[in-house]
């Protein structure tokens, strides 16, 4: 029988699931190897088929209705005889009941490395593929990784590699390694069950056995039907150039506006105002008047000539009138910062949805509502609730939680990041995260995608627009809410082992997004996509004014899956030139506190042109002005003979040696196409994270510890491997 006509007659059947025989046909029909078996429907052909199976035998209880056969005592192993296998039979009739089929008689298989393979549907990302730890432990121990469908070989193999008991699929204790080729073959076939066949919603293959020689045997199974997740409300896409109207507006008006300090109304024009934003600005209050020192317009209708954006603040309820004047008025874009809508319960649930279906009818596009608004200071457009101006650049910032998102503008006007755009996107009614990304994946200044979010409105879109975004420009996102694990009513152990987060996480890294667990790993890694070229592997270079320093660095860039190797004889023959007799002769590079200026500047050139490194950690050059001028300010304190203005000179000219060698190093990183980690040695409130140079490619990039450096060498390996798979 064909799996068509097997499936179909299992629904006609009005059946949930297949029984295990079934299931295994699936699973073969697809290339996953499977456990020769017989289904027998009483005793006496039990006893045959164990007879010509050869003991020892497994006798199974089959129904489709056995979700879980191991724990309702329909499942006998290493049966060694007749009269064995004559009681499990009885034993199973006993327990089944009326809901038996037959039995299954299978060879026992030796073999005491189980695995679990299967499907699942998640309800924001659709069919996902699952690969772990088995047998009955498979819940407890939670050694899983998960993929969605469709995956490709390279995803697959990388499953294997990534649960914490991938030990067991090399060679091991005298047993042979695991068959790689067929466990690949396996999550293939799986993979295309889950496309071609939508309507199974669950297969648990558990568990998978490994055997002694390396063979890979499914010798038990499960396939449910269902949709397996609730259907989602999907919010239809928005045209990215639509969607880049925010952005670049010309005429704006503020609607709501006010003249009392701390409200919204009046926050949003003065920020807007104050960053000089070159468009018109109109003002909007029924009262009419002046505020600071501007017209008050009564409604848009008043207003001459076009508007291109309606920043709105009046409270919640009053928002829905304001749509047959904005149609009227031709404005086609709301900036909508008001709260009081969806996040507040299911009245604000109703609004907001009356809200979006009267402004899509319309054909208004509606931002937020409660958002903390949005900036480009490519025009000086900074219309945000806090008075932040991050100055001009590439990368772009979506939050989806105000505060969070106005905390990364703060650092990265401190830290020196440049903002392509910036976008508190509030909730989502109308332009989603999707949106978003699908605009970065279009917009030629954006370079880099930082994004902070807590959910995603359709998962799958999500993962397929990151997907495209992330073959051309890297994405780093912070998610929020991981501790919320998914309740999930699954009827095998596959569905029961996911959660949001694992699916999630999964999701992030098939689309190659650079998933990050803090919020300064975000900011690090915005800072370093757009500073540094991509390492073209994991091998680092370290260069430090100290040994202990390091030792740490390297310890961390073991911990991170970086290499550091060993210096070749070429390159020690060259520094043994440049360093004292008592330098390490090792790498990390210890250059043993040297004040010799030009020393670091040569030994950074040597370490990039070896071709036995992919980066450089550079440890402690950076922020020797800060201890110099804290030693020069005690000198003039305890001894009066020193000029002043010869320990001004001092400090001026370290001063303008950092200056110098960031622009050699940028100079070097162009040359080379490596990048350059820095660590300063130490930091005042002055230091930025991001160094500028005139007419440079790239940035000096230096942090203020060395465990930020390597993650950030790290995560930027990551995403590279991700570029190669392709």
């Amino acid at each position: 029988m064909d799996i068509n006509t097997l499936l179909k007659k299992a629904k006609q059947a009005g059946k949930t699931a297949l029984n295990e025989s079934e299931s295994k046909q699936l699973l073969k029909a697809f290339g996953i190897p499977v456990v020769s078996e017989t289904v027998v429907l009483n005793k006496d052909d039990a006893l045959s088929a164990s007879r010509e199976i050869g003991f020892p035998v497994v006798l199974k209880g089959l129904g489709s209705t056995f979700l879980h056969k191991t724990e309702q005592g329909m499942v006998h192993l290493n049966i060694t005889d007749s009269q064995a296998a004559a009681a499990a039979v009885d034993s199973i009739a006993m327990v089944a009941g009326d809901q038996l089929e037959g039995f299954l008689v299978q060879p026992y298989i030796k073999g005491n490395r189980e695995f679990a393979a299967g499907i699942f549907k998640d309800q924001q990302f659709g069919p996902v593929i699952m690969f772990g730890i088995g047998g009955t432990f498979t819940e407890a121990l939670a050694d899983v990784t998960f993929r969605l469908a469709p995956i490709t070989e390279t995803d697959a193999a990388e499953m294997l590699d990534e649960i914490r008991a991938k030990a067991l699929l090399a060679n091991f204790r005298g047993q042979s390694a695991a068959d790689r080729k067929l466990l690949i073959r396996t999550l293939m076939g799986l993979s295309r069950i889950a496309v071609e066949h939508a309507d199974i919603a669950e297969i648990d293959i558990n568990p998978l056995l490994i055997t002694p020689d390396g063979s890979v045997c499914a010798v038990d199974a499960l396939a449910v039907f269902g949709n397996g997740a609730t259907a989602i409300d999907v919010i239809p896409p928005v045209d990215p150039a639509l969607l880049g109207y925010f952005f670049h507006p010309k005429p704006i008006a503020f609607v709501g506006a006010s003249a009392q300090i701390g409200k919204w109304g009046h926050t949003l024009p003065i920020n807007t105002i104050s960053g000089g934003f070159k468009g018109d600005i109109f003002l909007v209050n029924p009262k009419g008047g002046t505020i600071a020192g501007r017209k008050v317009y009564r409604s848009v209708a008043e207003i001459p000539g076009r508007v291109d954006l309606a920043v709105v603040t009046i409270p919640a309820q009053g928002v829905i009138n304001l749509i047959p004047q904005f149609k009227e008025k031709k404005i086609s874009n709301m900036l909508l910062i008001t709260s009081g809508f969806g996040e507040t319960g299911a009245t604000g649930k109703e609004l907001e949805k009356q809200l979006i279906k009267q402004a899509r009818a319309a054909g208004i596009l509606v931002l937020g509502p409660n958002t903390m608004g949005i900036c480009n200071p490519h025009i000086n457009l900074y219309c945000t609730g806090v008075n932040v101006r991050p100055r001009a650049g590439s990368t772009a910032v979506v939050a989806q939680s105000g505060n969070m998102g106005t905390q990364l503008l703060a650092f990265a006007e401190h830290q020196g990041i440049g903002i392509r755009g910036f976008c508190g996107s509030g909730n989502e009614a109308m332009i989603t995260i999707e949106d978003y990304l699908d605009a970065f994946a279009t917009d030629s200044l954006t370079r880099t995608v930082m994004l902070y979010i807590e959910s995603a409105k359709n998962g799958r879109r999500f993962f397929e627009s990151a997907r495209r975004v992330g073959k051309k420009k890297p994405i780093v996102l912070l998610k929020g809410g991981q501790s919320r694990a998914g309740n999930r009513a699954a009827a095998s152990h596959t569905g029961a082992m996911a959660s949001d987060t694992k699916v999630f996480d999964a999701a992030c890294r098939q689309a190659g997004i650079v998933k990050v667990e803090r919020s300064m790993d975000l900011l690090d890694l915005a800072a370093a996509f757009s500073s540094v070229p991509l390492p073209q592997g994991n091998r680092a270079a370290i260069m430090t004014l100290g040994g202990g320093w390091g030792v740490i660095t390297a310890d961390l860039c073991s911990e991170y899956r970086l290499v550091v190797p060993e210096l070749s004889t070429e390159i020690l023959e060259h520094l043994d030139k440049m360093l004292p007799p008592c330098w390490s002769r090792s790498n990390p590079v210890d250059i043993v506190g040297e004040s010799d200026n030009v020393l670091p500047m040569e030994i950074m050139e040597e370490l990039l042109k070896w071709d036995g490194c992919d980066a450089v950690i550079n440890l402690g050059i950076l922020g020797r002005k800060i201890l110099v001028k804290r030693l020069m300010d005690a000198v003039l304190k305890a001894d009066s003979t020193y000029s002043p203005e010869v320990i001004d000179s001092i400090n001026k000219s370290l001063a303008a040696f950092e200056v110098k060698y960031i622009k050699h190093v940028v100079n070097l990183m162009e040359k080379y196409n490596k990048p350059v980690y820095g660590v300063s040695l130490m930091a005042d409130e002055n230091d930025q994270t991001v160094y500028r140079v005139a007419s440079g490619r790239y940035k000096g990039l230096f942090f203020q510890t060395p465990e930020r450096a390597v993650k950030a060498f790290a995560k930027m390996h990551e995403y590279q491997c991700f570029l190669m798979k392709e």
